[in-house]
């Protein structure tokens, strides 16, 4: 039945004589309530596009509105207060909202309140910052497309732009499919005539010189550095592909030759290995690096078998999202809300890592079961916070050099993807001491 406010608060008007002031005051605030004001946006499988709704929060909290994000409710749902432009924006984007009373609210908050659920205020947008080098890659980044498709704003920042400080012009940083160590993402054994990698090492080495350094493994080396002192001053990095592992190995190696003559023009110290300092790696520790210049691996962190396919092959190759508690551990369950808890594997450089690799510290969000490999990562450096996430692209199982992009459109409810906009709305959060 449609309740008409106007006449419901005439008749509570008439009837004030007669009744105490009081029960006036509850019928008052019952009519108030009946108004829509506010929007769900919710995130489960009734969803029509779960990418593009990150893109509708990000955008509400960029016009100053008010909103929540419900940790394990209806998938991670976003409540937002009530504006036409909003609810508009859903409509034109396909993403699927709900207009809601404050009793529905209240009913929400009730049920949250006594689940694994929890409410988080976002509280602005988060400025987002993607370190990519200004030459045309031969592949494509996933989450530049998801920023795109998403229509989350970003600017690019490579290592002239590091060095020079400005990276506390951004809340939250992202590295992608780099070569951290100097070794040209160790493609020389396949590419090193290809004209693309002539051309990257070519840049690279001028970018090095114009810097300052006498080679490209001491420039990122000093790069390095500076991402490291972003996140210890409270900065958040996420990284995918050949940036988790060759970051954290470059971070263990600082001050070490592990370059063989292709890269750098003069032998690797073999003795690096045993130099090596695993106190100042985020993730791993006791790895071993792979000097080989003809092999396509740092170490042997990586999970990725070289037989073009996963341990379980192309069908089977999942992995599993743990299950935190949100109200004592909202940053993990922030990390891995989903409308499912089983996620389809993708390969990359750095498809995965073996759990005897990983500190003892380090949060693992999400792993291949029964198989000693992680997929997911998070753990705190200093202020802030680091997130690994193993392969390519989440909807391209096996991603070659020079293969088209994904058309997200084909993609709008992918959990790998979301997995990425989970850490990219992450930095707006307000953050919660953790209970354990």
């Amino acid at each position: 039945m449609t309740i008409n406010n106007s006449f419901f608060k005439y008749s509570i008007f008439k009837l004030s004589s007669m009744l105490p002031i009081i029960v006036v005051s509850c019928l008052l605030i019952f009519a108030n309530s009946l108004k829509a004001d506010g929007l769900l946006i919710p995130m489960d499988l009734t969803q029509n596009d779960h990418l593009r709704a990150y893109g509708v929060a990000y955008h509400a909290l960029k016009a100053g509105a008010k909103a929540e994000w419900l940790l394990n409710y209806r998938g991670g749902a976003f409540l937002i207060e009530y504006h036409a432009e909003i609810e508009k924006l859903c409509r034109l984007k396909g993403v699927r909202v709900e207009r809601i009373s404050d009793v529905a609210t209240g009913q929400i908050y009730v049920e949250i309140d006594q689940a694994n659920m929890e409410r988080i205020q976002l509280e602005k947008a988060p400025e987002i910052a993607v370190y990519s080098p200004p030459d045309t890659e031969p592949w494509d980044d996933a989450v530049t497309l998801v920023l795109e498709y998403s229509e989350i704003p970003y600017e690019k920042v490579y290592d002239e732009e590091v060095l020079a400080g400005r990276l506390y012009d951004y809340d939250w940083l992202h590295l992608h499919h780099e070569d951290f160590t100097g070794q040209y993402g160790k493609f020389w054994g396949s590419y090193r005539n290809a004209d693309w990698y002539i051309a990257r090492q070519a840049n690279l080495e001028a970018l090095a010189k114009r810097l300052g350094y006498a080679k490209v493994s001491q420039l990122k080396a000093a790069v390095d550095l500076e991402i490291r002192k972003y996140v210890d001053k409270g900065g958040f990095v996420f990284a995918m592909c050949s940036a988790t592992d060759s970051y954290d190995i470059a971070q263990a190696a600082m001050g070490l030759d592990i370059c063989e003559t292709q890269f750098d023009g003069d032998p690797a110290d073999k003795s690096s290995q045993d130099k090596l300092n695993f106190k100042n790696s985020w993730a791993f520790e006791n790895f071993h690096l792979i000097f080989n210049p003809t092999q396509y691996e740092f170490s042997d962190i990586d999970a990725t078998p070289r037989t073009g396919r996963s341990p379980r092959g192309d069908a089977g190759d999942y992995f599993t999202l743990f299950e935190f508690s949100a109200k004592y551990d909202p940053v993990p369950t922030m990390l891995t809300q989903c409308h499912t808890s089983v996620v389809k594997g993708f390969m990359g450089q750095t498809t995965a890592f073996y759990d005897k690799f990983i500190k003892p510290d380090v949060i693992i969000l999400g792993r291949m079961e029964g198989m000693g490999i992680s997929k997911y990562l998070h753990g705190n450096s200093g202020k802030g916070t680091w997130t690994f996430y193993g392969g390519h692209d989440p909807e391209d199982y096996r991603h070659m050099i020079g293969d088209p992009p994904t058309d997200l459109h084909l993609h709008r409810n992918s959990p790998g993807y979301r997995l990425i906009l989970n850490n990219i709305l992450f930095p707006a959060a307000r953050k919660k001491e953790q209970k354990t």
